[in-house]
């Protein structure tokens, strides 16, 4: 069995909201040429995905909408149902594009499955703020929950699915908020401050399931140090205790200090080894079976590349030192495009991530999300939330 494997075809940059919209499809086409440019994609079989069917589809989506979304190009703005907005344009192929990121995680989660790979990485999925009946965050049909779904029938029991993605993952969430059989936890800005302003302590899951969804709000200007020190409060201990048998990661890249659509203050080098940790813990408590898929990230080109090229490696086991030089012909493809942004020269931000534990008897500004989210699900799980042993 291959370890790891990838999902990636050039069609998946059909997936384009058009115009100035940040959701730009250049950003997927630079990481794979970025790994490519560095050798991390050296000798691995690409996966090339097939659209999501109608039945796929219908397990996180009502038929009203899937109609609506094929519809819509013909119809124009007045659809309803999200679309048409300015958050989610209406673009030629909009069905066809957008099944299509939904097959390639489809793809990924069957290869995992039917044991063709341990791992898999799907840079162009994560659009987790889909629902059932409408369009929402850039997301047309949320291939993270369709994945999800179809993995619970094919002889999985328990799932946990981690979002690092800056914005809450509302949609996966709302998806299985009654399902006991899903841990969902997110680390995101706090809602208070950003879109779309769901995400507290407090989202628990509905009776029966109480527990089931973990939300940790973190404050604006958050660094490495202060979301590890978060992560690290109350991830581990629930994975451990929930014991799935897969996880999957939502990995949007949009919590970078200079992605100009949130304010928490990430670096490349954070998000390397926040990726290094979800491997870590794939291995510790879901017998290894890690199923990454991208998400949000607006830096297009200085931050989106390097940090998902650096999730690629970890996900293949060839991570690339953070001193890594960035190519040369990577750079020269980037001028070509945007030659007046000034690209970095390395895969690092030359930031420290090293963090202090919780429970160390500092008081920092994550420890409030840290406090109400350990008390609000902890004791829910069989732990202690106010022992940092547990």
């Amino acid at each position: 069995m291959c370890p790891s494997a990838v999902v990636w075809d050039s069609a998946l940059l059909g997936y384009d909201l058009g115009g100035d919209h940040p959701f730009n499809p250049i950003r997927l086409d630079l990481t794979i040429r970025l790994a490519n440019s560095l050798g991390v994609l050296d000798g691995v079989p690409l996966l090339v995905p097939e659209p999501a069917t109608e039945a796929e589809l219908h397990r996180a989506h009502v038929p009203e909408y899937l109609e609506a979304v094929k519809q819509a190009p013909m119809v124009g703005h007045d659809v309803g149902h999200g679309l048409g907005t300015p958050d989610n344009p209406v673009f030629s192929d909009m069905h066809e594009s957008s099944a299509l990121v939904v097959g390639s995680t489809m793809l990924a989660a069957r290869t995992i499955a039917e044991g063709g790979a341990q791992r898999a990485v799907n840079i162009a999925g994560g659009l987790h703020h889909a629902m059932r009946d409408r369009a929402a965050g850039f997301c047309v049909y949320n291939d993270c929950s369709v994945a999800i779904s179809w993995l619970l029938d094919n002889g999985f029991s328990r799932v946990a699915y981690v979002d690092t993605d800056v914005h809450h993952g509302d949609g996966v969430q709302a998806a299985f908020y009654d399902d006991p059989r899903v841990l969902t936890i997110s680390l995101h800005q706090h809602p208070f401050t950003l879109f779309p302003g769901t995400g507290y302590s407090g989202e628990i899951g509905t009776s029966g399931a109480e527990g089931s969804a973990v939300n940790i709000p973190l404050p604006p200007n958050t660094r490495d140090p202060g979301w590890l020190r978060a992560f690290h409060a109350v991830v581990p201990s629930l994975l451990g205790q929930f014991k799935p048998q897969i996880l999957v990661t939502q990995c949007g890249v949009d919590s970078h200090e200079e992605d100009p659509l949130a304010d928490l203050s990430l670096s490349v080098d954070g998000h390397r080894t926040i990726y290094q940790t979800l491997r870590g813990l794939a291995e510790s408590c879901a017998d290894g079976r890690w199923l990454a898929v991208g998400g949000g990230g607006y830096q297009l080109f200085r931050v989106v590349p390097r940090s998902w090229t650096h999730l690629i490696a970890t996900v293949l086991d060839r991570d690339l030192a953070p001193g890594t030089p960035v190519p040369s012909n990577w750079v020269r493809t980037v001028r070509d495009t945007a030659p007046r942004v000034e690209l970095p020269t390395t895969m690092t931000d030359d930031r420290d991530t090293g963090f202090s534990h919780w429970g160390d008897g500092a008081d920092e500004a994550v420890d409030i999300a840290i406090r109400e989210t350990r008390r609000a699900v902890f004791p829910l799980h069989g732990l202690d939330p106010d022992d940092p042993r547990d």
